[in-house]
């Protein structure tokens, strides 16, 4: 493993592209994981907001979810759309994945996220949702509860947006092999991650493997 080198999986918990990316990712992850260390960076999609969403934004992203269905398999719970009153607000799922990450559960913690949102419907822009969550996954929930609205964990998560737009990234989610100090923006893509495998192994001078 190239450990002066990292990848660094750009994302939002609530971005439904990063939804459709996560079977092939996972796949792709546990290649890079013989590589080079895996690391995880929220971008945050959208601020925090009480503000219900316009019918035509909700419109909108609905139709996003049927584009990648049709495009991907992957599946989507559409009663979301019926069953909440959604918010253009997914700051509050990516702090929750940060308060996680705190107690070393930040991929478990993804992963609930996305499956609430995409598979049971539920409503990640809300801290309620996010504290079940957290106690489905096992997490100290008072600890997960007082993290979320801290102001350590506020400044830890407007350093790791910075952080993310100072990459070579062109949306959620994206993908950056940090090698020898130079940041590359590696090729994603949605079905199929060897092109971007070989592309990580010739960056990091290794030779080429046959999947």
């Amino acid at each position: 493993m190239k450990t002066d080198s990292r990848f660094i999986y750009v994302h939002d918990p609530m971005c439904s592209w990063c939804w459709g990316h996560r079977p092939v990712w996972r796949l792709f992850e546990a290649e890079l994981a013989k590589r080079v260390p895996v690391e995880y960076r929220v971008g945050g999609l959208a601020p925090d907001s009480d503000e219900p969403m316009p019918v035509a934004q909700q419109e909108a992203i609905r139709g996003y979810w049927q584009e990648i269905h049709s495009l991907l398999g992957v599946p989507f719970n559409f009663d979301f759309w019926t069953l909440n009153t959604p918010r253009r607000s997914t700051y509050p799922a990516c702090r929750a994945v940060l308060a996680a990450r705190w107690q070393q559960a930040e991929r478990p913690m993804i992963d609930a996220i996305q499956e609430g949102y995409y598979l049971r419907a539920l409503n990640p822009s809300d801290v309620s949702t996010l504290v079940q969550l957290a106690e489905e996954i096992g997490l100290d929930a008072r600890k997960f509860t007082d993290d979320l609205v801290s102001a350590a964990l506020n400044k830890a998560f407007e350093q790791e947006i910075d952080f993310a737009r100072r990459l070579p990234i062109q949306g959620f989610p994206s993908m950056v092999l940090v090698h020898e100090q130079t940041a590359y923006e590696i090729s994603l893509d949605y079905k199929d991650y060897r092109g971007a495998l070989r592309q990580v192994d010739s960056i990091l001078g290794l030779p080429e493997v046959t999947i």
